[in-house]
């Protein structure tokens, strides 16, 4: 068969839903090819996109999404996405199409390396220079992404490769156990969390995977362990349990930071260091078990006492059997933390004014939306908002990125949301300036015909490089910008753009949007102004109660 053939017949070996894209003219075969698969092609409208939206394919499945570009401008276009999923350990594959390599009549035309361009932000990348090889490269591939620690794989694949004649051979998936950790590291955690007077539990990133959810919370119903997470590991435990503490969303002075600060024992479950640091070890201070699948990577705020390496959910299970002896501790400071975090996180949720402020935002949309609803976020001053004072009750339910946090990212990622699960409510909320890196998208969720709600908070500036200016003592300068109307530029669309004019209309325009069908556009103001005297001054001069 043709080699485009056998890579769709490889493709579709791995279960494969969705290719995300854009095709040019040098994968005609690999479109052709595609056309008779059950392989469902999302054509975008920005390469980046397409690779946002085979990431979030990734990163809610735990397979590999797959987006699809031509050569040169259409591959450079993946760069973003490639590092946004191999520093968020999203599984997903990359396909680009590239000039004729054994005979070219084109000179350098839109040639570019994209094989070593892609090599350090991928965990793979090959170019295909023999049809036969394309089975086992694939196989490879998906291996590779989805293997521990997740991330970014890429095939390049010529038009004259395309068309190749070549011999049919898939080979099979083979899935594998993750090897447990060793019983002398499960022993030595376990007599460190009895031995310890305030044991601590955080929740990264790596701790979001299948059985690890159910691992961690049997681990806190049954040692009464408080916990805490990062922001990309919300919702592994339903934040409504009484021993949950809240979000490091800062990497100091936050009010839950007396309580990291106090405790002689953290048990770091799936710290991932790529993201932003939820505390700072210190010499001589808090001792910390690091429980994931590979070993701590050592840095100046990060030097674990003890490692305990294998399948996460395997250890904790471990552990928890073997801790039973809780008379040292002493947990009642953590209770009062609690309440102050929770009277401080309250602080502004019922406060109406309006154009609203981002704590009311957080506040209204956890009403409004079901347990199971997504909430999918670009990246800007809000995310700290969502991280802190948005309570998660099911894994992936707010999607944020603190790894590569790049803007641009959030409404690819709904449409993607929204594609895997149909039944369930998906909100996007973006900054104005991230929503226009990818605005276009719109016409992708109106051609898909998805039910979406996208939330643009418009402030007509960059609010997060503002905040830190402020912070810095800078004038205001350089971060100002002017909108389109929105509200036309989403009917331009085929949308339904709204502009809500109080509190308490935006509430019930988002629950009519919510239950309605097609995609909704909310153009909604937001007020910043509190920004810089909660998290700049009010953190850092808090006193911690004794």
């Amino acid at each position: 068969m043709k080699a485009s053939d056998l890579f769709i017949k490889a493709l579709e070996n791995e279960g494969v839903e969705y290719i995300f894209g854009i095709p040019g003219e040098e994968n005609l075969d690999f479109l052709d090819s595609l056309r008779n698969s059950d392989i469902k092609l999302i054509l975008n409208r920005h390469e980046q996109a397409a690779g946002f939206m085979a990431a979030t394919y990734g990163r809610l499945t735990g397979k590999p999404g797959v987006c699809l570009s031509t050569l040169g401008p259409g591959a450079t276009n993946f760069t973003t996405p490639a590092a946004y999923a191999q520093l968020g350990a999203m599984p997903m594959l990359m396909i680009t199409g590239q000039k004729p390599i054994k005979k070219s009549k084109q000179g350098r035309f839109q040639i570019v390396n994209i094989v070593d361009l892609l090599r350090p932000i991928t965990k793979y990348t090959r170019q295909v220079v023999n049809g036969n090889n394309i089975p086992s490269m694939v196989r490879e591939a998906f291996r590779l992404a989805s293997e521990e620690r997740p991330g970014a794989v890429h095939i390049e694949l010529s038009e004259d490769i395309a068309a190749e004649d070549c011999t049919n051979r898939i080979f099979e998936v083979v899935n594998y156990r993750r090897a447990t950790a060793c019983e002398l590291a499960i022993n030595e955690a376990a007599k460190m969390i009895e031995n310890a007077k305030m044991p601590l539990l955080l929740i990264g990133a790596g701790a979001n995977r299948k059985r690890t959810s159910k691992a961690l919370t049997n681990f806190i119903e049954q040692t009464g362990i408080p916990f805490f997470n990062t922001q990309m590991g919300k919702g592994v435990v339903d934040e409504r349990n009484p021993q949950f503490m809240g979000t490091a969303a800062l990497s100091d002075h936050d009010f839950l930071h007396c309580a990291i600060n106090r405790a002689d024992l953290i048990i770091n479950v799936g710290h991932d260091v790529i993201e932003k640091p939820p505390f700072f070890m210190e010499e001589g201070k808090t001792k910390v078990i690091h429980i994931n699948f590979f070993p701590a990577q050592i840095d100046d705020v990060y030097f674990p006492q003890l490692n305990v390496i294998g399948d996460i959910a395997n250890s904790v299970e471990h552990i928890t059997t073997l801790v039973n002896d809780k008379s040292n501790w002493d947990l009642s400071y953590f209770k009062k933390i609690k309440k102050e975090v929770e009277s401080h996180l309250s602080k502004y949720s019922e406060d109406n004014r309006f154009p609203i402020l981002p704590q009311r935002l957080v506040h209204i949309i956890r009403e409004e939306l079901p347990d199971n609803g997504i909430v999918t976020l670009d990246n800007g001053i809000y995310k700290i908002w969502f991280a802190r004072n948005y309570k998660c009750y099911q894994p992936n339910t707010l999607l944020l990125d603190n790894a590569l946090a790049t803007m641009g990212a959030g409404l690819p990622s709904a449409i993607a949301a929204k594609l895997i699960y149909p039944e369930k409510k998906v909100i996007s909320v973006s900054g104005d300036g991230g929503f226009m890196m990818n605005s276009q998208e719109l016409e992708t969720a109106v051609r898909l015909k998805l039910d979406l709600v996208v939330i643009i908070l418009n402030d007509s500036s960059y609010g997060m490089i503002k905040w830190k200016q402020e912070g810095l003592g800078f004038k205001n300068f350089g971060l100002d910008y002017k909108n389109p109307d929105f509200i036309k530029y989403a009917e331009s669309y085929g949308a339904t753009g709204h502009r809500p004019t109080s509190d308490n209309n935006f509430r019930k325009l988002l629950n009519k949007c919510l239950n309605a069908k097609g995609v909704h556009v909310i153009d909604l103001p937001v007020d910043y102004s509190l920004n810089h005297a909660i998290l700049n001054i009010l953190l850092k001069e808090k006193t911690c109660i004794l």
